[in-house]
């Protein structure tokens, strides 16, 4: 969700940060295992990045939460990955359990870090203004954008429904709670599925064509490529010298 605040970051076209975000991930994913400097100096430059949109610290990290499936699978590494092992607070770990972990770790919640940037600072018609400036095939980019839209509606739904679930005594018991939830998400697919026919109709009847018009959105200037450009050329400065150091 866009936290808006009008800084540096948020100006730049969404094109340049869709460009920005896989490449700045790619030259993470460079950085060698083991290599804590490397990946303590791109977490640095995420911050600075952080601190330059004006985003508040409590909102990133509650939406860093999404991370928390990789926060379990490192925790677990060192206890299954076989190697030489070392005592850590009297459990017996996996040397090379603990740096992938680690490495796993750290490279994660950085490109979490660097998504969140991005849906923080972009709305969601831009991303798909920007998509569809990067040539992303216009049937892509309209499918994205009834998700994008109908999801809210999904959302109401199902707490409706839950709501109705309720106030009819449909939480009581376990089994009862399952079988409610699983009737429950039927109806909403029934219901999803019969108003995207509702819509087709209307949009056929109202002359669609099966392409969407073209988004708005004005071209990057240079200085701004350069600018959404920086991160990812600093984090690959980063890799390089942490693998030529290896």
């Amino acid at each position: 969700m866009l936290v808006p605040t009008g800084s540096p970051v948020h100006v730049l076209p969404a094109h340049t940060k869709l460009v920005a975000l896989p490449a700045l991930a790619a030259c993470v994913v460079l950085v060698p295992a083991g290599a804590w400097w490397a990946l303590g100096a791109c977490a640095v430059l995420l911050l600075a990045v952080v601190a330059l949109a004006r985003l508040p610290p409590g909102r990133v990290a509650r939406r860093m939460l999404v991370e928390v499936p990789f926060v379990v699978f490192a925790l677990l590494l060192p206890l299954v990955a076989t190697g030489p092992r070392v005592d850590v607070l009297g459990l017996e770990l996996s040397r090379s359990g603990l740096v992938g972990g680690g490495t796993l770790l750290a490279k994660a919640t950085l490109g979490v870090l660097a998504a969140v940037v991005l849906a923080a600072t972009t709305t969601s018609r831009d991303l798909l203004a920007g998509l569809d400036r990067l040539r992303l095939p216009r049937t892509m980019v309209a499918i994205l954008g009834f998700a994008v839209r109908y999801s809210v509606v999904l959302v109401q739904d199902s707490r409706r429904l839950g709501v109705a679930r309720a106030v009819r005594g449909g939480g009581d018991g376990r089994l009862r709670h399952l079988r409610a939830v699983a009737a429950g998400a039927g109806t909403l697919f029934v219901r999803s599925y019969e108003r995207g026919e509702r819509v087709q109709r209307a949009m056929l009847v109202r002359g669609w064509t099966g392409a969407m018009p073209a988004l708005e959105s004005r071209p990057a200037t240079g200085r701004e490529w350069l600018a959404a450009g920086a991160a990812p050329a600093l984090a690959l400065v980063i890799a390089l010298a942490a693998r030529v150091g290896a």
